[in-house]
């Protein structure tokens, strides 16, 4: 039955009599358990007739892009972007997307599929990652859903059924004025008084996002918790757990790599094609603190180490609110690094 997925490990019965060497012996093993783990899930999935998820969560700089490659190698997989600022065209550095030579062969989805100056609701991306799940199932391959924005991860493991509400212009209008009178914070607070369960998913400088939000919120009357519906998928989720410390210094190591590659001409770039920092997707780390500093309202040193400081605020709000999620196989970062540095197969026949 698992031939559909062409797994490419050796089976349990092999691996009883491996001789592991003691360096690499505990890495061994703790790849050889996620991947038993994931074998046994794609059999229970078959055998009940569920179509299988893999879902691979966690802060931003903690290594998920490398892992769900590593993954899909394995598994015959297609991986399904879950980042609300990778499906911008355009943002490439900022956004750390993966870039088509680095991607390995294998097929990614949801990536430079919108504007910056498009308006890219939760519909929608709903709509275009349950295709591409269908579809990749359809070709007989391991769908695996990765990334940092828990907003869509939960739309898509929950079923969320999301109200078909149009733009409400009125109700827009004085949103916006609220903001502009108090700012991203005060409106991220209404959010938080109404429905906290989505508030706490949703970065306060995602103005957009928090305004869909509120409208949803205060024309219907429901919050998110309302909304579940009956899952489509049997999901198993991967989750990569950095020391906070650890993850930091990842984070501003990061930083100091995107400004070296070109993060400043970037931003740039869209300021010259006329993507404004009062569009939603030029709030986003990384633009928003490089665009104060073109218009010069700080030196380049202060953006840095303002981008720096919130992208390690937000790393600090994705974690609390992914330890929140129940049955998640938790990877210690420092495991992992190793990990994907080893060449499983060949250790074993050495």
């Amino acid at each position: 039955m698992l031939n559909r997925y062409k797994i490419n490990i050796l089976s349990t019965q092999a691996n009883k009599g491996l001789d592991i060497q003691l360096k690499q012996g505990l890495y061994i093993l703790a790849t050889m358990n996620l991947y038993e783990e994931i074998q046994q899930f794609l059999i229970e999935s078959e055998q009940r007739a569920n179509r299988p998820l893999l879902t691979i969560l966690g802060p931003t700089g903690s290594g998920k892009t490398a892992l769900s490659i590593k993954l899909a190698k394995v598994f015959n997989g297609e991986i399904i972007s879950a980042d609300s600022r990778q499906i911008y065209k355009h943002m490439d550095i900022g956004t750390d997307k993966i870039p088509e030579m680095k991607q390995e062969g294998i097929t990614h989805h949801l990536l430079d599929i919108a504007d910056p100056k498009d308006e890219f609701t939760l519909s929608d991306y709903k709509r275009m990652a349950t295709k591409a799940i269908n579809e990749i199932h359809t070709r007989r391959k391991l769908p695996i859903l990765c990334g940092g924005t828990g907003l869509y991860i939960n739309t898509i493991i929950e079923n969320y059924q999301l109200p078909q509400i149009p733009p409400q212009v009125e109700l827009r209008q004085k949103l916006a004025q609220y903001y502009e009178e108090n700012g991203a914070e005060a409106l991220h607070k209404l959010l938080e008084e109404c429905d906290p369960e989505t508030a706490a998913k949703i970065h306060p400088n995602n103005v957009r996002y928090v305004v869909r939000a509120l409208e949803i919120n205060m024309v219907s009357g429901q919050t998110k918790r309302d909304l579940k519906g009956d899952r489509l998928f049997n999901v198993f989720s991967i989750g990569i757990d950095w020391p906070r410390e650890e993850l930091y210094e990842r984070i501003n190591r990061r930083v100091d790599d995107q400004i070296a590659r070109g993060l400043l001409n970037e931003v740039k770039s869209l300021l010259l094609r006329g993507y404004n920092e009062k569009i939603p997707s030029m709030s986003s780390l990384g633009y928003l603190e490089l665009v104060e500093y073109i218009k010069g309202g700080c030196s380049l040193e202060a953006a840095t180490e303002m981008i720096k400081q919130n992208t390690r605020n937000y790393a600090k709000r994705q974690m609390t609110w992914f330890r929140r999620y129940k049955d998640v196989y938790w990877i210690p970062g420092q495991e992992l690094e190793n990990m994907l540095n080893l060449d499983l197969k060949n250790s074993i026949n050495n």
